[in-house]
């Protein structure tokens, strides 16, 4: 081979680690009261930065689903068919219980366990986090309806992942969709105009176009569609309890920006059967505890997509030479990294601190549900409008190799903006939060009560929760206002949760530049005296 071929100064895969070794996670981990989850979590992480995974979630994305609406013989059969590595992703996540399980566990952690699982295993493939996640949301609507509950909460909290379209109570495990959206409503379902008719037998027949469905190849799907009583939630299944297929047509799949390895689908409902889930009129309160489940996962999603982009440019730019030194050694790069990883670990505590509100909600504890109805909606609007910028920037330094899809990194750039639509995109989040406030003032103490236990700590901290509370007491114009609000209650409980439990080189560093004002509009304008080698030393990853 000639000298032109020899490969020199290329990085080595980023392979071969634990993807559960990350200081803040196992951090939280611990604090929320799931330590006795570890050693699973190291497991599943093992897993995740071994080869084989990264296979999985590579090829998975290349070959994306494929929409088959007939068979040879001309028979409708609206299938999607996935290539195997999706349900070698699929697989590991219900057995290790990322969807589901909690619900049938009283173990207390549960969720929170759940939580940073999800947040590991998502760093394989986010795609397929989109049905796990609809999976765990779907059970606190059905418990609305307890004899649904009875009949489907046990096998959607199986860990057993049972592919296929046949009658529910017939398989091992089920999957749960979510279908919502229509063409002339978007995010405003109260314009939804499918329509649900009883009937007489205790089912409903449900007629209209769902503009968005994600995971059509679940086994039953959450819904609105208007009722008699006005819009109500009903559970539609994809094949009727006689083995016969239910009328979901398929129309057509989303020719979507990222996120290619999960099946999102247009489909009509021609006369589909139903079961309604809670009273009806009362649709989108049914369906709301969904929706605020599925807000958790899509800020741990926020926060592992960070993490991911990260730990790859550490890598890379450890192993990068230019100029006579790696370039993590380069004082720039070093500005550039810690500053990457000032918004990972904030984005990480705040995540794991809300998936343990969601765990003591749960039980029961009312405190902690008024703190988590507002956290998820102020933090639901930050981290994941943070994830973009940051997945851009992890990209950046990779120079030109992270512009190339062997990279890995346009995957995760093009995932980044999921996060931040799905679920109510941002100017839906911050009004969200203006609106949780609005209903139930008792959740705005309940907020300052958390961020004020770090009172003291930082001056910087101190002054912006003062502020807070003089801009929340000034109602003029709040609508316009909504997206300042939001950042700035979401930037104060990241500083207090990095006061209380993070490193002094984290906290210290983040308040001085998310509140102190001490940084520009870009990453990698962090102070002079920063300590750069405690922030970026976090985000190495060791072989195992």
């Amino acid at each position: 081979m000639s000298q032109t071929h020899e490969v020199t100064n290329q990085v080595p895969p980023h392979i071969g680690h634990d993807v559960a070794a990350d200081p803040a996670l196992l951090d939280g981990l611990e604090r929320e009261g799931a330590g006795w989850a570890a050693a699973e979590l190291h497991e599943l992480g093992t897993l995740a930065g071994s080869e084989r995974a990264a296979d999985w979630g590579r090829v998975a994305n290349e070959n994306g689903p494929v929409l088959h609406t007939h068979d040879r013989y001309g028979h409708r059969i609206d299938e999607v068919e996935f290539h195997p590595y999706w349900h070698e992703l699929m697989d590991v996540a219900v057995g290790h219980g990322l969807h589901a399980a909690p619900w049938q566990e009283a173990r207390p952690g549960a969720h929170v366990a759940r939580a940073a699982k999800f947040y590991v295993w998502g760093q394989v493939e986010a795609g397929h986090s989109c049905p796990v996640s609809m999976t765990y949301a779907a059970v606190p609507a059905l418990r609305t309806t307890p004899e649904l509950a009875e009949r489907f909460e046990p096998l959607l909290a199986s860990r057993t992942y049972d592919f296929g379209l046949r009658a529910p109570e017939g398989k091992r495990g089920l999957i749960a969709g979510m279908s919502m959206t229509e063409k002339q409503g978007g995010s405003d379902v109260r314009a939804n105009t499918t329509t649900a008719v009883p009937a007489g037998d205790g089912t409903y027949r449900l007629t209209g176009h769902k503009w968005f469905t994600s995971a059509p190849m679940s086994d039953v799907f959450l819904t609105l569609a208007q009722a008699p009583g006005g819009l109500s939630c009903f559970l539609l299944p994809r094949v009727l309890p006689d083995g016969t297929r239910n009328s979901l047509r398929l129309m057509r799949l989303k020719d979507k920006l990222g996120n290619r390895s999960n099946a999102s689908a247009e489909l009509e409902y021609e006369q589909a059967h139903g079961w309604l889930v809670g009273p009806e009129g009362r649709g989108v309160a049914t369906i709301i505890e969904m929706v605020n489940m599925t807000r958790l996962d899509c800020v741990l999603g926020g926060a592992s997509g960070m993490r991911l982009g990260l730990v790859r440019a550490v890598h890379h730019t450890t192993h990068r030479r230019a100029f006579g030194k790696a370039l993590a050694d380069q004082p720039l790069m070093r500005n550039v990294l810690a500053d990457l990883a000032l918004e990972s670990e904030a984005a990480t505590a705040v995540a794991m601190r809300l998936a343990g509100a969601t765990d003591r909600a749960v039980a029961g504890d009312a405190g902690e549900a008024l703190f988590r109805r507002l956290g998820l909606a102020v933090t639901k609007y930050w981290v994941c409008k943070r994830a973009p910028m940051h997945a851009a920037e992890a990209l950046e330094c990779f120079g030109g190799n992270g512009y190339i899809e062997d990279s890995g990194m346009p995957r995760l750039y093009r995932e980044a903006p999921l996060s931040s639509i799905w679920e109510g995109s941002g100017n839906v989040a911050a009004l969200d939060t203006l609106r949780a406030m609005g209903r139930a003032p008792e959740a705005v103490e309940a907020f300052f009560a958390e961020v004020e236990r770090a009172v003291g700590a930082d001056r910087h901290l101190d002054a912006a929760v003062a502020g807070l509370r003089k801009e929340l007491a000034d109602p003029a114009e709040a609508e316009f206002r909504a997206r300042r609000i939001t950042e700035t209650m979401a930037l104060v409980l990241g500083a207090s949760l990095l006061q209380r439990y993070a490193p002094a080189a984290v906290a210290d560093a983040f308040c001085a530049t998310r509140l102190g004002g001490d940084h520009g509009g870009a990453f990698g304008t962090l102070p002079a005296g920063t300590d750069t080698t405690a922030l970026i030393d976090r985000a190495r990853t060791e072989p195992v």
